[in-house]
């Protein structure tokens, strides 16, 4: 029975804390900043293939991807990146670059503990899990695909 009033009490206290967000704003800059991230990775591969005309078009999504978590690396490095994020909600993270986020800022928090236990661990604690369940799920899909490429 106590424990049922604490858990009450918590639970009210937490509801009284938790930030209130009006969804219509919310998911309209989303969008439109989720949008732009995409839009500046376009502009980047399309620089890069008038810069390179010769390049293939793998090499350039290649480049591209390279230099849009190098940017976002950054930004989460110097704090514009958590603005974005904390503005824009899930049209940050949906791109790659909220992906390069997640694993840059546990690195950067975690940087006084150290190279190996603070700057190696930490940075795929969010990010770790992403990693094994992609992996996981090409395989399923690459098994399945190759069952049915049997028949």
């Amino acid at each position: 029975m106590k424990n049922q009033q604490l858990n009450e009490k918590y639970n009210a206290y937490v509801e009284a804390r938790i930030p209130k967000t009006k969804p219509w704003p919310s998911l309209f800059n989303s969008f439109w900043v989720g949008g732009v991230i995409c839009l500046i990775g376009q502009g980047i591969n399309d620089l890069i293939l008038y810069l390179f005309p010769s390049m293939a078009q793998q090499s350039a999504w290649a480049w591209t991807l390279i230099i849009i978590i190098g940017i976002a690396s950054f930004l989460t490095a110097i704090g514009v990146y958590d603005k974005i994020g904390k503005f824009a909600g899930g049209g940050s993270i949906v791109p790659i670059t909220g992906f390069s986020n997640s694993i840059a800022s546990p690195a950067i928090e975690f940087k006084h503990e150290g190279i190996i236990y603070g700057t190696c661990v930490k940075m795929f604690t969010i990010a770790g899990p992403v990693i094994v369940v992609g992996v996981v799920a090409s395989v399923v899909v690459g098994i399945i695909y190759y069952v049915i490429g049997l028949f």
